[in-house]
Parts: structure tokens; C-alpha cells; sequence
């Protein structure tokens, strides 16, 4: 029997790298070796693209550091349109046929439509949302303008573009003063987790801006919205069937000044925060939550898979605060959890997403 080949691509040039390193992992150990090749392609911080055998990639978590992907003396590789079909090609002129590629990247450059676009010039079928959905979810101010044409519900914010902030950072803080603090401090076009800040006063308020500037020029400050942060993880339907949602979840902080940021998330186990796979939430409120992610993941023309944050208040209100287009798949990540909650195993996610990945179909839809 003639399997599908997969191309797992991961690493990438964002501040997850790292974290994709371990979602490719989980991913590769997952993938049903009797219906499916493997081949892997690792992206170096610097952009470089190389091949990586299956051994190698599973070996990624057992360093005793966070992994990197490194040249070495691996081959160059590209993923490029032959005579043949979708290949990826290598310095040495070796060609592998491959049907779909599972892009496990994080963040910029892999996960905002970069690499979505070279793949659809390369006519290979990938996992995930296409280019416009990817970069639209990437960036948190384009995400807040159309849910809310759409009548979702985000909290108030306020953008800070790089102009204004050199030309008028007076008038940056006067829009922000107008904000209720708690303010959460972002770069408008990176992960969910790097660069971010809580921001409890306004003389805190400016360093928080240089710090996520750091990370991109175009800035959110957003004002907390009082309530239980619970996620939704969404799987397509198949040949155009309605999205699926899992039994939300819920992120738990246990400081109560801080949040789920980059160390919570990876590198202090469940001491700052952790995620229940299964929020407590009775029936009505869980339905909304389902229905409000399905919506937004509609509208904002995901495919594939997302995960749905929102804040879910007192009053049984429904806010958004943002999609992950791909969010991680290590084994304590909120997206494999919930559906695991919700009754599929890993290697049954990960199944499921690459046969959504093949059904659809190439060029514009």
C-alpha cells in the first residue's frame, strides 16, 4: 500500500522556536507510521533549512535544555514544485515526493502566513489555516477588528503603532490612561506568551511598551477583563461540515499578580499556572463558550484547527482574546489536552489534522 507522504517543518525563526521543537516531536511519535512517511525539515534561528530524520526529531526533548535546530552536517533542503509534483530537494539533489506538510511553527514567520504562501506557490497541501486566516490571526489588532464587525465580543484596547510612538508618546499615554488597569502589553504580531507584560500602574506603563517593541514594532495594550480565562480548541469539519469544538478548558493562575506567560506555560510545571483540560463550567456556559469559539473561528476564515481563548465573566459574557492558528502540541499544551478531554487520543488529533489537510483543495477557495 502506497502511503501519504508527510513533511513535518519546525523550529522557525520566532522566540518559540524552541517550543516547536517539541511539538514536532510529540507530533512525529504520534504519526501512524502504516499510513504515513515522515520526512523532517528543522528551520534554524537564522532561517536556514535542513533536513532532520525521524530519530533526530524525537531526540529533540532529551537534551537537558531547550532544543535548537542546528545545521550541522545535515543537507540543505527547500520544498519546491517539480515536473513530479510537491518535493522537497536537497543540496545534493535528491527529491522526495511529499502530499502534505504538517508546518509545527509558532509564531512569526511560520505561523502568519509566511510559510502558508510558499506552500501554496509550491501546490503542497498543509495543515492549518491558509495565508490570509494565518496572518489575520497573527496580528491581534486585525483579529479584534473582525470579530467585532462580526458582533463578537473583545475587551477594549488601544493600538500603538511605531510612528505614533516615536512622534507622539505623550498622546500613546493619554489613549491608554482612558483604559482600566490592570493593561496587558503586547506585540500586535507575535505568540500568545513572549514579550508580553502585566501592567498594574501607569508609571510601569511605558517600560512595558519598550519591552514588547522589542519583539515588533506595532503594539496592543488591552485592558484586563475581570473573569475566567477558558480555552476551545477546534477541529474542522470534514468536506465543509461545521467546525467541532472540544469541552473547553481553563488556564488556572495560582499568583494572582501574574499570568500565563512563557514561563508559566514551559518552564515552572503548574507553580504559576496551569491548564485543567476540562473546565468547570455548567451547561449553558459551556455551550456558549463552544459557540462563540465555532463563530469566531469561522469568521476569521480558519481551517484545520485553532485554538479560541476567552474570558468568560460573571455575567456569563463571552469575550475573545485571541486565536492560535497553531497552537503547541507538547504533551502538556492546552490544544491536545482538550480534545483528549473531549474523547480522541494524540495520535488521533494528529491523524485527523492531516486528513483535513488533504481533502481541501489547492489554489484560491
Amino acid at each position: 500500500m502506497n502511503r501519504t507522504h508527510v513533511a513535518v517543518i519546525f523550529g522557525g525563526m520566532s522566540s518559540e522556536h524552541s517550543i516547536s521543537c517539541l511539538s514536532a516531536a510529540n507530533v512525529v511519535a504520534a504519526i501512524d507510521r502504516d499510513r504515513y512517511d515522515v520526512s523532517g525539515v528543522g528551520i534554524t534561528p537564522d532561517g536556514v533549512w535542513v533536513r532532520y530524520g525521524v530519530d533526530e526529531i524525537l531526540d529533540l526533548p532529551n537534551t537537558g535544555q531547550l532544543p535548537v535546530v542546528e545545521v550541522g552536517n545535515r543537507s540543505l533542503v527547500s520544498v519546491t514544485q517539480m515536473p513530479e509534483g510537491a518535493c522537497i530537494v536537497d543540496t545534493q539533489g535528491n527529491t522526495d515526493p511529499i502530499q502534505v506538510v504538517f508546518p509545527v511553527l509558532h509564531g512569526p514567520f511560520g505561523e502568519d502566513g509566511t510559510i502558508q504562501g510558499l506552500l501554496e506557490m509550491a501546490g503542497v497541501r498543509y495543515v492549518g489555516c491558509g495565508v490570509a486566516a494565518s496572518a489575520n490571526c497573527m496580528d491581534k489588532h486585525l483579529t479584534k477588528m473582525i470579530l467585532a464587525e462580526a458582533g463578537v465580543l473583545v475587551g477594549p484596547y488601544i493600538v500603538v503603532r511605531d510612528h505614533e510612538w516615536r512622534e507622539d508618546r505623550n498622546g500613546v499615554l493619554k489613549a491608554a490612561s482612558r483604559l482600566t488597569y490592570p493593561l496587558f502589553v503586547k506585540p500586535a504580531r507575535g505568540g500568545s506568551s513572549i514579550g508580553i507584560s502585566k501592567v498594574a500602574s501607569p508609571d510601569r506603563l511605558e517600560a512595558a511598551i519598550e519591552m514588547a517593541r522589542r519583539h515588533d514594532k506595532k503594539v496592543l495594550i488591552e485592558q484586563g477583563i475581570v473573569g475566567r480565562e477558558i480555552e476551545c480548541s477546534i477541529l474542522d469539519g470534514h468536506h465543509g461540515a461545521v467546525p467541532r469544538a472540544s469541552v473547553p478548558g481553563e488556564i488556572v493562575v495560582h499568583d494572582p499578580d501574574g499570568f500565563y506567560d512563557f514561563e508559566a506555560k514551559y518552564l515552572t510545571g503548574e507553580q504559576k499556572a496551569s491548564v485543567q483540560p476540562r473546565a468547570a463550567l455548567d451547561d449553558e456556559t459551556r455551550a456558549r463558550v463552544q459557540e462563540v469559539a465555532t463563530k469566531a473561528f469561522r469568521v476569521l476564515g480558519c481551517e484545520g484547527l485553532a485554538r479560541i481563548d476567552t474570558f468568560v465573566t460573571s455575567d456569563g459574557a463571552v469575550y475573545v482574546n485571541e486565536p492560535n492558528t497553531m497552537p503547541g502540541f507538547t504533551r502538556t499544551s492546552g490544544f491536545p489536552l482538550m480534545w483528549q478531554a473531549s474523547g480522541m487520543t494524540y495520535a488521533q488529533i494528529v491523524s485527523e489534522l492531516i486528513e483535513l489537510a488533504l481533502e481541501r483543495p489547492l489554489g484560491l477557495r
